[in-house]
């Protein structure tokens, strides 16, 4: 059974930093690119970033260029997004993808919600 089990969300003041995790279990972890989509309120799930399955390439949304980063954990089966200088228009819910890059089957987690408000 695959799970992608995001954590680390959670209210923030403009300015602030917030670390999301993604724990994958259920597939091969290697085989897969991970990614964080989010969804704000009223709008489409757009791409945030994504991560190549060794980790050596990545993408970032131009809008959270320099403020976000995203890497994984080969060991621990786990990717990350480190949120740094947050944004009230960051607010949304980040959602964890994986993609098997053999057979382009997605997988996602259930979401975490960021706020980002005084």
């Amino acid at each position: 059974q695959v799970q992608l089990v995001e954590s680390g969300g959670g209210l923030v003041q403009p300015g602030g930093s917030l670390r999301l995790s993604c724990a994958a279990s259920g597939i091969i972890f290697s085989i897969n690119a991970m990614g964080w989509y989010r969804q704000a309120p009223g709008k489409q799930r757009e791409l945030v970033a994504t991560i190549s399955p060794g980790g050596g390439s990545t993408y970032h949304l131009d809008s959270v260029k320099g403020r976000f980063t995203i890497s994984r954990d080969h060991v621990k089966n786990t990717a990350y997004l480190q949120m740094n200088s947050l944004k009230p228009e960051d607010t949304a819910v980040y959602y964890c993808n994986a993609r098997n890059v053999r057979t382009l089957r997605d997988y996602w987690g259930q979401g975490t919600q960021v706020t980002v408000s005084s």
